[in-house]
């Protein structure tokens, strides 16, 4: 069976990270299986986790009243999905559903953070690489609305893919 630490390792978002913060930071991972259609977490919930997506694709969504819930982006294998564990109020920005079967690594923010508050370097770390996923996601989204031929965003349950 693959370790916590291994799956971290293996995971892109992790790369460079060296090998005493990776074991400690598995102290707090766990493998998370999410099915078709399930709910990841709600626009507004409490945020104590991250994850690490290893297969799958996750919707990012918004809530528009009158309209529902409006995909805004989708997070692919590879990626890491969840920011607001790591920033007061600790509250979820989004909404998050798993668009097919999800395999990921789930991360406890509270711990992680404790992690990062007792080796400043890796919290900087942490943070740097979190924000430029912020900044991507950001430039991204911003492209989308510049464009006048960009797919406009899709509201839930129908066929569209960023």
């Amino acid at each position: 069976m693959i370790t916590a630490y291994e799956l971290l390792a293996a995971h892109p978002f992790m790369a460079g990270i060296p090998d005493r913060y990776l074991s400690r930071m598995a102290l707090y991972a766990h493998r998370a299986v999410f099915h078709a259609g399930a709910r990841v977490f709600n626009e507004g919930g409490h945020a104590d986790r991250f994850w690490l997506i290893r297969d799958g694709q996750v919707d990012l969504d918004a809530t528009e009243p009158g309209r529902g819930r409006i995909v805004i982006d989708t997070i692919d294998a590879g990626q890491v999905l969840g920011w607001s564990w790591l920033f007061p109020p600790y509250r979820w920005h989004f909404g998050a559903s798993a668009v097919g079967p999800v395999l990921a690594v789930a991360l406890d923010g509270p711990g992680i953070r404790a992690v990062c508050a007792a080796e400043p370097a890796l919290g900087h770390d942490l943070t740097t690489r979190l924000m430029q996923v912020v900044v991507a996601r950001m430039q991204a989204t911003r492209a989308r609305l510049l464009d006048p031929g960009a797919v406009a965003p899709r509201v839930e349950g129908t066929a569209y893919s960023i």
